[in-house]
Parts: structure tokens; C-alpha cells; sequence
């Protein structure tokens, strides 16, 4: 217990030094407008990480028998417990009230491990997606896999192609799914680095359901950056995402098949790179439409914090004291 405490209070310190003010200043202004009085809240739990939560995603493929009694005697309780619409029974998440980290697992070749840790707000665009047994799905920004890991938790697609961009990145996303998925499920798995703007082009109406997890301007992350012209600059290039964004998503409104949904999600609270990319998608192709997503939302309530005043179709979870997830912004359409 004291060895933990020391832990926490050299990683407090740590991480307060780290806060960069270029950031924050920036986003006081942004969000202050953007999501007026609820910024406050927000911002003290986005500068306080040993207030945020982690989930504990269980593998239905590397169960470990004594995991769900130790959770339930460390506080954590079962999570998307509201009558989701869509809640597979293979799907177990663990939260719990109270600030802290379940220990992790190594990544050892040919074993796999049993729980993923991750935000439990990164889990709703996976619930979002309703993917079901036999389906073709892609993830078009993988990596590092947690989604990816969590849809597998769901069903068994027909086809499952992982895509990730970035070299290290790709790495990362293959050694996630050799973690965590047994050896005969990963023949339907396929992994690959293209660009993801172009992958609508290679394979038109292939996939029933097309996760777009996109690069986005991670607000926990870029918070706490050491150096400040790094920082400038990411603020400066962070006008250009909303367009890398929009490119994203009409890649993968080209591989959807007709009748086939996707869902958008970034880990931003900025307006710009979420309700202004759904509404330029959705003015700029007429084969899209908006999907009510509004009743998972009403069902999360207890368990997580949304902004008010979206649409039907997105959901934005907002942390706070108490309910430290997100930020996670989703949005699902359905391709006519």
C-alpha cells in the first residue's frame, strides 16, 4: 500500500509539472465558448489525472476464473448495466466509482491475457456499432486495438480488417491482437498499413459495418506536454485535422455497402473535428443518413456525463468528478 502511494504521489508530481500552459490557455478559450458552464468541470478532471478511471474489458478468450470475484472486492461492479440496446452477453466490462488502475499484463508470446484496461468511454462507439456474427468490418484507424479487441468481444465477423497507418502504430495494433485473440479467429483477422483515405477506393461496398476511430487532437494527452514548441506546433496543425477527418470518412462511406452503418468517434471535445465533420459529411453525400443513437445514450446516464443540445445521431461524454471517462464524441450513419 505504501509502495502504491509512493508511486501515486511521484506520478502526481510528475504529471502536474507536465501540464503545459500553451494548451491549456488554448483550450480555456475554446471550450469556455463551446461548452460553457460544464467547462470548469471538465477542465479540473482533465488536469487531475489521478482523479481519472480505468475499465477493466475482460477477454472471452483467455478467461481467468478468480478476475471477476477479485474485481468485485476491489470496488469495481459490472458496467452498461441500463438495457443498452445492443449489450452481447460475451461483453464484460468491470468499473469502478473511485480513481485507480488495475495492475496490467505483459504481452508474452503465445499466451493470452485476460482483461484489456482501458477508458470505459472508448467503449461506446464498439456498443454503438452493433456488430453481429458473420459480418464484414473493418476499423479503418486500429491501433492500438482496444477497439478492435472489444468488437471481437461482441461477435465473430465474417471478415475483420484492422487498418493502421502509421508504422509504429501498426506494430502496436498487431502485437494487441497476438494479445488477445486466440490463433484460429485470427485467419479471419487481417491487418494492414494503408493510407485510410484511400482504402474506400481499394475495396468499394465491401463491409457491413466500418468503425472510423479517427487521429483526433487528444485532449487528456496534449495536455500534459513537456515541450511547448511540440505543443504549438500540434495546436497550429490541429485546423488541419477536421479535413483529414472528413477524408477518413468519406474513405469509409465508399467501403460500406449500401444498408451498411458506420460510426465516427474521436477522444476530442472540439466541436470542429466532431458535430462540424458529421454535418459536412452528411451535407456533401446524399447517401448517408444519421442514426438515432439517443436511447444508448438515455441508458448510460447513470454511468456517464453527456453534453446537451446534440443530435439524435452523436453523443458526447464529458468527464467529471466521480464519472472520470472520456472525452469520447460518437456518431453513427447508415449508408443508403
Amino acid at each position: 500500500f505504501f509502495l502504491s502511494l509512493k508511486l501515486e504521489n511521484k506520478t502526481e508530481g510528475k504529471l502536474q509539472k507536465q501540464i503545459c500552459g500553451v494548451v491549456l490557455d488554448h483550450f480555456e478559450k475554446q471550450y469556455t465558448a463551446e461548452l460553457g458552464d460544464a467547462w470548469s468541470n471538465v477542465r479540473d478532471v482533465l488536469t487531475s489525472p489521478l482523479c481519472w478511471q480505468h475499465s477493466v474489458l475482460l477477454n472471452r478468450f483467455g478467461p481467468c476464473p478468480e478476475l471477476e470475484k477479485s474485481l468485485c472486492l476491489q470496488g469495481y461492479h459490472p458496467a452498461f448495466q441500463g438495457g443498452l440496446p445492443y449489450l452481447p452477453a460475451a461483453f464484460k466490462c468491470y468499473i469502478r466509482k473511485t480513481p485507480g488502475r488495475f495492475p496490467a499484463q505483459k504481452h508474452q508470446a503465445g499466451k493470452l491475457k485476460g482483461y484489456y484496461l482501458l477508458n470505459a468511454a472508448s467503449l461506446l462507439p464498439v456498443l454503438a456499432l452493433e456488430v453481429r456474427d458473420g459480418e464484414n468490418v473493418l476499423d479503418l484507424c486500429a491501433a492500438p486495438g482496444g477497439k478492435s479487441v472489444a468488437l471481437l468481444q461482441c461477435a465473430c465477423p465474417g471478415h475483420f480488417h484492422c487498418n493502421e497507418y502509421d508504422d509504429l502504430r501498426a506494430r502496436w495494433l498487431q502485437e494487441t491482437i497476438e494479445s488477445f485473440i486466440p490463433e484460429p479467429l485470427m485467419n479471419l483477422i487481417m491487418v494492414s498499413k494503408r493510407d485510410g483515405r484511400h482504402i474506400g477506393d481499394l475495396k468499394p461496398e465491401l463491409y457491413d459495418k466500418v468503425l472510423v476511430d479517427s487521429p483526433c487532437s487528444n485532449d487528456r494527452s496534449w495536455l500534459f506536454s513537456s515541450d511547448i514548441h511540440k505543443a504549438t506546433l500540434r495546436l497550429i496543425q490541429r485546423k488541419e485535422l477536421s479535413y483529414l477527418q472528413f477524408q477518413l470518412l468519406r474513405s469509409a462511406i465508399k467501403a460500406l455497402r449500401p444498408g451498411g452503418c458506420l460510426v465516427y468517434s474521436t477522444c476530442t471535445l472540439s466541436k470542429a473535428e466532431n458535430s462540424d465533420v458529421i454535418n459536412l459529411i452528411l451535407n456533401c453525400c446524399s447517401n448517408v443518413m444519421p442514426v438515432d443513437i439517443s436511447e444508448m445514450g438515455r441508458a448510460l446516464s447513470q454511468e456517464f456525463t453527456f453534453l446537451d443540445g446534440l443530435q439524435q445521431h452523436e453523443l458526447l461524454v464529458l468527464p467529471e468528478r466521480g464519472r472520470a471517462w472520456g472525452p469520447m464524441y460518437v456518431a453513427k450513419l447508415k449508408k443508403i
